[in-house]
């Protein structure tokens, strides 16, 4: 035999409802549904000052999820051009590193945090003003003027 929950109960006040409590005023479920987006920042073709190690790891963290190429050159002068893909945070820069996919499809390549000297923010965005809410607003803008290609399939991608 089993307990019944709350909700199987009818006879408690507010049995079979989901009802959340902040405070002491109950909160309206569909402003919980509403969370603000994540603000992605406009670093292409940035160009950070790694003064410190704390500026180089927020920087490398900043590259890691940017979805554009980035440019790391070494400290004794190597240049890459790449997409980083892992990164580990290590507790020392020779024990942190990222790898990176070269441009020039060199293969893998696994750099040290201590061997990198400078980063540029070298490649494009591929999916720079591609939110929801500018594909809703070129969508309409097509249907508006009659243009053909407003269509509620996705754009081929570059």
């Amino acid at each position: 035999m089993s307990v019944p929950t709350h909700f199987d109960r009818k006879d408690t006040a507010g049995a079979g409802t989901f009802q959340t409590v902040t405070g002491n005023r109950p909160t309206d479920p569909d402003q919980l549904e509403v969370a603000p987006g994540r603000v992605r920042e406009g670093i292409e073709g940035w160009v950070p000052e790694l003064a410190n190690e704390t500026e180089l790891r927020e920087a490398l963290e900043k590259a890691f999820y940017y979805r554009g190429d980035v440019t790391l050159t070494q400290k004794d002068g190597t240049k890459i051009e790449g997409y980083i893909f892992d990164r580990v945070n290590g507790q020392t820069l020779s024990a942190s590193f990222v790898r990176i996919l070269p441009k020039n499809g060199a293969g893998r390549l696994k750099i040290a945090y201590l061997d990198i000297a400078a980063l540029a923010f070298s490649g494009r965005d591929p999916a720079a003003g591609k939110s929801w809410e500018a594909w809703v607003k070129k969508y309409w803008e097509k249907k508006e003027t009659g243009a053909e290609g407003a269509s509620l399939h996705p754009d081929v991608a570059e």
